[in-house]
């Protein structure tokens, strides 16, 4: 069985006149937006984290615990939560008060993140990058083994013995995956940890990342855990047509990706390279028929338990956002149901 989410990062979006709206209106707006998704279907609903002025939402678990009091199915999760400028144990006393909010619907995806505004912000040294997350993440395990007490120590926070931590969870634990970008040393540490695995493909055709799956459940077997769910977050976006799907996102994903660019040294974003996106690389993007064609091809290309569509590509008007999770959740879904039951996933490796 395949679950099917959303993901947003809060982009600081624009109305239709193309005025910037206010940090708070775009919170607001997400909420809504997670309600809806609720509302038609969809089976997940993640938040992401972001310290700069391109993305209104830094406390993502605040946002969801807000779209948790207004729901009461879909799956509340980080997209992702960035573990090496936070600290473990109050990542996992938020995410468990949440999870009691939300009666058990709480989920954590730990990642790097792929900005770094949050590491000096907080204090933290980037030539320490590696540590940081490598430390913060056995120390995460370590909580999300169980109820009882935790005794850790590292060079990254001061030691813990018999260590309690509160609140405690109904069901003992949380949920919690792994957010990696691709790299094999990444997708080994998830399996070191016996986490369920989020592989982000936000470039590239979706098929070629198959050799980090199976190498994923090859080393949850060599570690000796029992097979886990693995899931894939991609961007995209669906709208009645292929063309209005294209005409909605282009100026606002280039903007995103000429600013993005410009700090990173990428090249500008073309038109061409967006329409290779589409219809070569990672970008979900269309009428619902189109979206839904090719997520079933991710899926059964690399036979994962759930696929979430990032639908926020750049500061796209929230009325625009709105009419894509209509659509993903009424039509996009179920005809991926459809083509999946037509033609059944490869094997899981492992």
């Amino acid at each position: 069985m395949v679950e099917f989410g959303l993901d947003t990062f809060g982009d600081r979006s624009v109305d239709l006149d193309g005025n910037p709206v206010p940090y708070a209106q775009v919170i607001r707006d997400v909420i809504e937006e997670g309600v809806l998704a609720e509302e038609v279907g969809v089976d997940s609903f993640g938040v992401g984290e972001h310290h700069r002025d391109d993305f209104a939402i830094s406390a993502p678990e605040i946002v969801l615990a807000a779209i948790a009091a207004r729901t009461s199915r879909i799956q509340l999760r980080t997209a992702v939560t960035v573990l090496s400028s936070d600290d473990p144990v109050r990542v996992y006393e938020r995410f468990a008060t949440l999870d009691a909010i939300s009666h058990g619907r709480a989920e954590i995806t730990l990642g790097r993140g792929s900005f770094t505004e949050s590491f000096p912000l907080f204090g933290f040294d980037l030539a320490d990058y590696d540590v940081l997350f490598s430390e913060k993440l056995d120390l995460m395990a370590a909580l999300l083994a169980g109820g009882g007490p935790v005794t850790w120590s590292g060079t990254v926070r001061p030691p813990l013995v018999d260590q309690q931590v509160y609140p405690k969870t109904e069901s003992g634990t949380l949920r919690a995956s792994i957010g990696v970008g691709g790299s094999p040393e990444s997708v080994v540490r998830a399996a070191k940890y016996g986490l369920p695995l989020a592989l982000a493909i936000i470039g590239g055709e979706p098929a070629r990342f198959a050799p980090f799956v199976d190498l994923y459940h090859r080393a949850l077997a060599e570690f000796g855990h029992d097979p886990k769910p693995v899931g894939v977050h991609s961007p995209g976006f669906v709208a009645a047509t292929d063309e209005e799907a294209a005409e909605i996102v282009w100026p606002h994903a280039q903007q995103m990706h000429n600013r993005i660019g410009a700090e990173r040294g990428w090249p500008k974003y073309t038109r061409g390279r967006f329409e290779s996106d589409i219809n070569h690389g990672a970008l979900h993007l269309g009428s619902p028929e189109t979206v839904a064609q090719k997520v079933a091809r991710t899926v059964r290309a690399l036979g994962v338990q759930r696929f979430d569509l990032k639908y926020t590509n750049g500061p796209i008007p929230h009325v625009h956002m709105r009419k894509a999770i209509e659509l993903y959740g009424t039509a996009v879904i179920p005809r991926v149901k459809e083509l999946l039951a037509e033609e059944p996933a490869p094997a899981e490796a492992g």
